[in-house]
């Protein structure tokens, strides 16, 4: 029996790495989507596994059936989602104010549930099944200047949460990989990978995606990557006044001044 996933995000970065990882496991069909076809269209044919694509922008209203229609279409069954479409606009509030979180939700959250909730009925028809929502560690810690794409990952990483409580008893196991920084085509990260300082807090593509094999079917609650991010979010949770203090200087403070996606 084939094996389906779908990767959003997929004609670049951590979504064509997933897509080139996931194209590993065995009787693989992969479903590729992102809004530049001819990307997708030469990912497919690179892959070595049955593979088809739709050229979509997700926050559009008609995305998500789209979506859907085509699954059942090709393949008839979905067995692993990977919600990894999204971005990042930085900017202060008093400066982005409500039109920037507005932008920032409506494709690294709305767009998300939207396209789980078009897809869901197939991940329980084919249960075991499995969904990996792409957060970030943003979606545990906030920084200064990234206050629109915390609260996106926020909402999606407490989302993420619920949804694996209300979806175990239908076989749909939910996951979660939690990025720090990526080097990826828009983000070179090349400042920080130059500095002893700050070069661990860098991973790579191929590195998320086998955190995201990990979280998959069966798998895992949710992987940070690097995995040293995790204790970012224990200081948080277990002493926030340090935590506040640590984020206004030192280390933290070079990594804040950072532009760039974490995904």
């Amino acid at each position: 029996m084939s094996w389906v996933a779908v990767v959003t995000g997929a004609s670049s970065g951590i979504g064509e790495a997933a897509a080139r990882r996931l194209a590993r496991e065995p009787d693989a069909r992969i479903v590729l989507v992102a809004r530049r076809e001819e990307r997708l269209r030469t990912l497919a044919e690179s892959l070595g596994v049955p593979a088809t694509y739709v050229a979509a922008d997700l926050t559009d209203e008609g995305a998500p059936a789209a979506v859907a229609a085509h699954v059942r279409e090709h393949h008839g069954r979905l067995d692993l989602l990977v919600n990894n479409a999204g971005a990042g606009w930085r900017a202060r509030f008093a400066e982005g104010g409500h039109a920037n979180v507005e932008q920032t939700l409506r494709l690294n959250f709305h767009a998300q549930v939207r396209l789980t909730e078009a897809l869901l009925p197939l991940l329980r028809e084919s249960a075991p099944s499995a969904i990996v929502n792409v957060t970030s560690v943003s979606g545990r810690v906030a920084r200064a200047g990234s206050g629109a794409y915390s609260a996106s990952k926020f909402a999606l990483s407490g989302w993420s949460d619920a949804l694996n409580l209300e979806e175990a008893a239908n076989g749909v196991h939910v996951g979660q990989v939690l990025p720090g920084f990526i080097q990826t085509e828009g983000f070179p990260a090349a400042e920080l990978r130059g500095s002893l300082l700050t070069r661990w807090a860098v991973s790579t593509p191929d590195k998320v995606a086998e955190a995201i094999r990990d979280a998959g079917p069966g798998g895992r609650a949710e992987r940070y990557v690097p995995r040293p991010y995790a204790l970012a979010a224990f200081a948080r949770w277990l002493a926030p006044p340090v935590y506040r203090r640590l984020m206004r200087g030192g280390a933290a403070a070079t990594l804040t001044t950072k532009t760039g996606s974490d995904d």
